[in-house]
């Protein structure tokens, strides 16, 4: 494998005290049962399979990808609402995946979530100070005399009336709602917030507000977020760094800067040709919009290899054969496809740039004496080496030949 040697990224760019999570070939397949008196399991939905990232201490991550392809499984197991099928997620340096309820108590104060309905993840019989509040009772947060004064301190920082505490969430709108949501997540000042999309059940004139709030607070306590959502303007500019997701696994993960501008998978391509652009707008003319063919596969049983393969442009038998890595291919960027590149760049049978990597040949079958590093290939984080394209794919050529 041909690797770059670079200078190590500071600590302003890849966080100052290392990760606040990490997550590593994380797994959740639910089980499809039959029907009938006897229900026997005849299937699995592999909702999340194989994903790995790391969410920096005080960064935000963003998470986006079509509708089921895993990205709010995901938040849940983060947050153990789910428990994992296999996989390790270690947060602040500590093993969660395999703890039981007991044992994840006292990290439910630092691991907090914002659902996507602001209204169905509010108690309607509940007033927003008992809403609020009960966090703060069952953690034992501030003695029972301060619980109040808190609950108003709170529903100020999220801008909102602190005389409203004994009003019902019927009595407030969306936007509000969603206010309360935040409230209730920063009662316990939590390390981390999983925020599932918590602007796409909101006006477009409301959506700004909740989106600056979240970023206030950010800035405020410091928190680290995973922040999932549709939106891509949203996300790009609420995160410096996001990951893709299609059909539960991560196909490409970058700083955003590089993912919007120069995206290497098909997905992400398609994905962002899709978007409206402002500035594109502006300026005239129109983005070439790269159309899908096909449906999504089903979870239940997703292709071999590729998962993408069945909608894309460049796929050949090798895609069928062998699924890709994800491969780092710069700095901050980590791309899974065997044909990674940007659009306008990838002619016609290009030389696929992972045979090296996965040491088989174009046809998917091994290479004798070929060497792989299995542990370094979809590990979470990103290295001081890279492989660089230009020259993997000079060396995959040489494999192939």
């Amino acid at each position: 494998m041909t690797q770059t040697d670079v200078t190590p990224a500071s600590g302003s760019e890849r966080g100052t005290s290392g990760p606040i999570l990490e997550v590593s070939n994380l797994t959740k397949h639910f089980p499809v049962r039959s029907s009938g008196l006897i229900r026997r399991t005849i299937g699995q939905v592999q909702a999340v399979d194989g994903v790995s990232f790391q969410v920096q201490r005080g960064q935000s991550l963003g998470l986006v990808g079509e509708s089921g392809c895993g990205k709010s499984t995901t938040g849940r197991l983060i947050t153990r609402l789910y428990d994992p099928t296999s996989g390790s997620m270690k947060f602040d340096g500590r093993e969660i995946a395999t703890l039981n309820n007991k044992q994840m108590l006292p990290l439910r104060s630092e691991i907090q979530m914002i659902f996507q309905d602001p209204y169905s993840s509010l108690n309607p019989r509940h007033t927003v100070g008992t809403i609020v509040g009960t966090p703060l009772r069952v953690h034992k947060v501030v003695p029972e005399k301060q619980v109040l004064n808190r609950v108003r301190e709170l529903l100020e920082v999220v801008g909102l009336n602190p005389e409203h505490y004994n009003r019902y969430p019927n009595e407030f709108s969306g936007g509000q709602r969603q206010r309360i949501g935040i409230a209730r997540a920063l009662a316990l000042q939590p390390k981390l917030l999983v925020a599932d999309e918590p602007v796409s059940a909101l006006d477009v004139s409301i959506q700004a507000q909740v989106v600056n709030l979240l970023q206030d607070v950010q800035k405020e306590f410091g928190i680290a977020f995973l922040f999932i959502a549709h939106d891509l303007a949203i996300v790009r500019h609420f995160c410096p760094e996001i990951a893709v997701m299609y059909l539960g696994k991560i196909v490409e993960i970058g700083d955003r800067e590089t993912l919007y501008n120069r995206p290497h998978h098909p997905y992400t391509q398609a994905l962002l040709s899709a978007a409206p652009d402002v500035k594109q707008a502006a300026i005239g003319g129109r983005r070439d919009r790269i159309r899908l063919e096909g449906d999504v596969p089903s979870p239940i049983n997703p292709p071999s290899g590729c998962r993408f393969r069945t909608r894309c442009w460049r796929a050949e038998d090798l895609c069928a054969k062998v699924e890709p890595p994800l491969l780092q291919i710069g700095k901050q960027h980590k791309v899974a496809c065997h044909f990674a590149g940007e659009f306008d760049a990838v002619g016609e049978k290009p030389v696929p740039s992972t045979l090296a990597a996965l040491g088989v040949n174009r046809a998917g079958d091994k290479v004798a004496d070929a060497t792989v590093d299995v542990e370094s290939l979809d590990k979470a984080g990103y290295d001081d080496t890279w492989t660089d394209l230009a020259e993997h794919r000079q060396a995959s050529a040489q494999v192939a030949g």
